[in-house]
């Protein structure tokens, strides 16, 4: 494993596939440990595994949701060549196995006091060989891999929780508590909150994929409506069932399909 020497600022790479999430991260890694030199960023992980060989970097941020190679399978691909923290908007089921582990774990957008703890942690560990590393690395890579094809059945599945979308030339994370409701919009799906709406280049289906089915529910083929947001649903003069969404105008229409959902009116 890289090893920084005392003579020498620790290095870090960066691996994300959103730019602004890169810069976000460095800014505050920046801040928080202002002596941490980011030597590289790659957009995905064969670019990650590929600038960690030609960097030797003592550090690997990794998102764990990476196009052609995941952060998973990045990670063990570097066993052992550097320390691995995971930065990711997805909670997972070996949170605890990596607070107590080798490796770090972070929710996007991360940042403050655990940031810092992440920091500290690192700074305690560079330029050692902590017992049993290899082993406790592959166990906790097992046991987060095996959560991302659903093996660990004994916990239940975690849902996305942050939405990040550019309003301007910045990146807005959105709490998915925040949002009322998605609207499909061709290519873009428009996310509606209490503080207006912003375009995400995700679409339904996929949104549908990675929310919570118990706190979002799709009411039509284009609409996916935040379940305690609704406040309440009624039959129009055509008799469609609409939905009225708390503090907001517009009514949403529920797709004959759908009805079972409100299976009383």
């Amino acid at each position: 494993m890289s090893a920084a020497s005392p003579s020498r600022c620790p290095t870090a790479l960066i691996a994300d596939d959103e730019e602004p999430m890169r810069q976000l991260l460095k800014s505050r890694l920046q801040e928080a440990w202002p002596q941490l030199e980011i030597v590289a960023e790659a957009a995905n992980g064969i670019e990650a595994i590929a600038l960690t060989g030609l960097h030797q970097p003592d550090i690997v941020f990794l998102d764990i949701r990476m196009p052609g190679l995941s952060g998973i399978e990045a990670a063990r691909m570097l066993f052992n060549r550097c320390h691995i923290v995971f930065v990711t908007a997805y909670d997972q089921y070996a949170i605890e196995a990596f607070e107590q582990g080798a490796l770090d774990y972070l929710l996007k957008p991360a940042g403050g006091e655990r940031l810092k703890m992440t920091c500290a942690r690192l700074q305690e560990r560079l330029g050692k060989s902590p017992a049993n590393i290899e082993h406790q690395l592959a166990q906790l890579l097992q046991g987060v891999s095996g959560a991302s094809r659903g093996a660990a059945a004994a916990k239940p599945r975690e849902y996305l929780r942050w939405i990040q979308a550019m309003v301007g030339n910045s990146l807005r994370m959105i709490s998915t508590k925040e949002v009322l409701f998605f609207r499909a919009d061709e290519k873009y799906t428009r996310v509606q909150t209490l503080q207006g709406e912003v375009l995400i280049r995700k679409t339904l289906k996929e949104l549908e994929d990675e929310l919570d089915p118990d706190e979002f529910w799709r009411i039509h083929r284009s609409t996916l409506v935040r379940v305690d947001a609704i406040a309440e649903v009624r039959r129009d003069l055509r008799g469609r069932q609409m939905v009225r969404v708390r503090n907001f105008d517009e009514e949403l229409e529920v797709s004959r399909g759908n009805t079972h959902l409100f299976q009383q009116m």
